[in-house]
């Protein structure tokens, strides 16, 4: 049966369809998914206009990140339902995985669809070649995280002309440095930030900092890491039934690989048992960078200074608001029914560009939120806000046969969130 033929399920239960001009029947093809082909049809066009307007000037900074949404029932065939690593721990699901290009304040101007075993790193390339090919922009500072700007992606990228990178370093590549002596524990302050060339490439810059709270929440975690592996391998260690070297082996394999705390463990198997002690100095070189963190970037110390450079990379926590907002807080891109890749694509940037109205609407009601209360006692949020104009009412009341159209006026801080907002009614 034609999907035509079919009428959408929310009829009556939305203004949508008025408010879009649809009048009589709503089909779920015609009016629901005729709609979707036609978006990701313009989705060049779109993302054109947006990177025109929020990434216009010589060097546009640009903030990257990758996320997943897991997705139930059968997706036979689909290029993009796979199965890989769940950035939301849910397992057992196939997923998609999606990037997001934001601008320095967060406002995304791009979003792509990628198969759910893509690997954050590979992503990379594809992504500034889009922005510079297809839409224009000449000189990029990208801003990604570790697993976004690996090792390799930093070395094949960093001499590519009008291509300026902020990462950071990953605790192996800070112990990479130590043991050079490109830099040492003595520079890492909480106060202050520290700025060292690499003497092999003097384009590279590292920022040196301290972040106390890091600090106390990654010992935090591995100690309660370090206890449930010393409680594994004390219960492999202490029965009485020896065990040949390979299942041994295995048991214990496969405790490290949950807790990932291999790289602290000696073990050997002596007469079918297992002996087992902590590597006391590389733990205490593990706790000793806890809360440290090295922003390396190529930008020049004459466009943005050591303090710039570690502010910018925080605006990463940005992109990923972006993906709390459209994932979980208020847009929810789950249960994703659609069947078709395409169909998911459009479902995704639908999703995107809710997500730009409601980060200008955010902008726009600004002098709200600041005039509100702090934590507890804050007020308004962008749910209230929509909330609260729900009250707001169109409606046709029929008295003795007469029909009267009312429109409900707006209240004190009603009328102060449309005038904020720019609207009119």
């Amino acid at each position: 049966m034609r999907g035509a033929s079919r009428p959408c399920p929310t009829v009556g239960r939305t203004p949508l369809w008025e408010l879009c001009g649809t009048e009589g029947r709503v089909h779920v093809q015609d009016h629901c998914y005729a709609p979707m082909d036609r978006l990701l049809e313009r989705q060049s066009s779109i993302e054109r206009g947006l990177v025109e307007k929020h990434l216009a000037g010589q060097e546009s900074l640009v903030l990257y990140d990758i996320t997943s949404s897991y997705m139930e029932g059968e997706y036979a065939g689909s290029r993009l339902v796979l199965f890989g690593y769940n950035r939301d721990g849910k397992k057992g699901h196939a997923q998609i995985v999606f990037g997001l290009v934001c601008n320095a304040e967060g406002c995304p101007v791009a979003v792509e669809v990628f198969p759910g075993n893509t690997r954050d790193a590979s992503t990379v390339k594809a992504r500034i070649d889009q922005l510079r090919k297809r839409y224009g922009v000449k000189e990029v500072i990208l801003v990604g995280d570790r697993g976004m700007i690996t090792p390799k992606n930093f070395a094949d990228l960093k001499d590519q002309e009008g291509l300026r990178l902020i990462s950071a370093l990953t605790h192996q590549e800070i112990q990479d440095l130590l043991e050079r002596e490109v830099v040492q524990m003595g520079l890492f302050d909480e106060r202050h930030i520290a700025e060292v060339v690499d003497p092999s490439d003097k384009a590279i810059r590292y920022c040196l900092c301290r972040n106390p709270e890091s600090a106390r929440r990654e010992t935090g975690t591995r100690d309660a890491l370090m206890k449930r592996t010393a409680q594994v391998l004390n219960r492999i260690a202490s029965r009485k039934k020896r065990a040949s070297p390979q299942r041994i082996g295995a048991q214990v394999g496969k405790a490290l690989v949950k807790t990932k705390m291999g790289k602290l463990i000696h073990w050997s198997v002596t007469e079918g048992r297992l002996e087992w002690r902590w590597k006391e100095d590389r733990w205490k070189d593990e706790q000793a960078l806890d809360g440290c963190c090295i922003i390396r970037t190529t930008v020049q110390a004459g466009r943005m200074n050591k303090q710039k450079v570690v502010d910018t990379y925080k605006q990463l926590a940005l992109v990923e608001r972006a993906f709390r907002n459209i994932k979980t807080v208020q847009l929810e891109v789950r249960p994703i029914h659609h069947k078709l890749d395409d169909r998911i694509r459009a479902h995704v940037l639908l999703y995107t560009l809710a997500y730009y109205l409601q980060w200008h609407m955010q902008r726009r009601l600004r002098p709200l939120f600041d005039a509100d209360g702090a934590e507890k006692n804050r007020f308004w949020t962008v749910e209230n806000v929509i909330e609260r104009l729900k009250s707001i009412r169109r409606q046709t009341i029929t008295v003795a046969g007469v029909p009267c159209r009312i429109v409900s006026q707006p209240d004190t801080d009603q009328a102060q969130i449309l005038d904020l907002l720019k609207v009119k009614m």
